[in-house]
Order: structure tokens, then sequence, then C-alpha cells
């Protein structure tokens, strides 16, 4: 379900950037992944991370996994969106030209970013349609994080630290759509880009 934030939908007369934030584990990259599989027509950009890779991940597909020097690379060419050190960690950044190409040339596009990067482009890019990824509850937050197993006590203690404070920015959003379901959440997600897509 979703619930409308205080932000009004701005003038769009070309195609709208969505932003896709939420509080970790709340399930963004599996709605992403959803959307991927049922959506070809809609292009998702891909992060570049300093972190190392989790079992299972691509390079280029879920994140381009750099070095700290080509990230820093990355920031002095003015080659990203947005950047942002999440967790107290790892860096993570949008490349700038594919997210340009991709709404040049018409076609739906969505980020799924942090709350510090989504924040980045909203000030670059006001025009751009905020969605807010939510939990159905903090209970079930916990239990996805602690479930997914991919992280050690510490680093989840870090995350749901972090977690409390993301879930605080919901207001700061034009919607929400709580991640009950992953399919579910996905097609709705789709339906709120494709009706952004049609504001004059």
């Amino acid at each position: 379900m979703s619930r409308s934030g205080p932000a009004g939908a701005p003038d769009a007369r070309r195609t709208r950037l969505t932003v896709l934030a939420g509080p970790t584990a709340v399930g963004k990259g599996s709605v992403s992944a959803d959307i991927r599989l049922h959506h070809p027509e809609i292009w998702i950009s891909v992060s570049a991370t300093t972190r190392a890779p989790r079992p299972g991940e691509v390079n280029g597909v879920h994140y381009w996994f750099v070095s700290e020097e080509e990230f820093d690379a990355m920031i002095q060419r003015d080659e990203l969106l947005e950047w942002a050190v999440v967790h107290g960690a790892a860096r993570y950044g949008t490349p700038r030209a594919p997210v340009e190409e991709n709404l040049a040339a018409g076609r739906p596009a969505l980020l799924e970013i942090d709350l510090q990067g989504a924040r980045q482009v909203r000030a670059a890019m006001p025009e751009a349609l905020m969605v807010f990824l939510a939990p159905p509850s903090w209970k079930e937050l916990v239990r996805r994080l602690v479930g997914r197993g991919t992280e050690g006590e510490p680093e989840r203690e870090r995350r749901l630290v972090t977690a409390r404070l993301e879930l605080a920015a919901e207001a700061e959003f034009d919607v929400t759509v709580v991640n009950t379901e992953i399919h579910e959440a996905a097609e709705e997600l789709v339906a709120l880009m494709v009706g952004a897509q049609s504001v004059d």
C-alpha cells in the first residue's frame, strides 16, 4: 500500500527520474530485481561501491565494485550524480552519465539508493519522484536484517541504528510504498513511475 507524502508532484515535461530509498534491509534490492525481471522497459541505475561483493553479487549487474582510488577519481571527474558513506563504512555513488542518457532518451529511469544519496538527488534534480520503501513494522525489518545473514553482529547493530534514523525521514518523500510482499511492492512502484511520466 502507498501513503502520500507532503510534497506535491512537480511539473514533468520529459521522462521523470524516480528515486527509491528506505532503511537498510527493507528490500530495496529485491524490489529492484523484481522490476528488472518483469519490466525490462524500465532502466535501473547500477551504483558504484567500495564495499566487497556479497555472495552471488555480479559486478555491473548488482553494483560496480571499485577500489577507493577508483571512487576518488570518479568524484574528481564529477562523474557521480550523488555519493555518500553508508553505515560509516563503504562509499556508494550513482554514475551520472547513464542517468542523463536514459532520461534524455525518454526511458523511465529508477535509482535505488540510500537516504543520503536521495537527498543529494533531490537537491540536484528537484523534479524527481521520491519514493520511500518502508517495512510493514520495525520487528519485520529486524527479522529481515538478521535473516539474510550477510552481516556480523557488530555490523547488524550499526545498521539498525542507521535504520531508525532512516525511518524518521519518511516525511521527506513524495510517497511511501510499504514492502509487505516484494512483487506487489514492485508493481506498485512501477505504477507510480508510469503515472509520474504522464504528468504535464
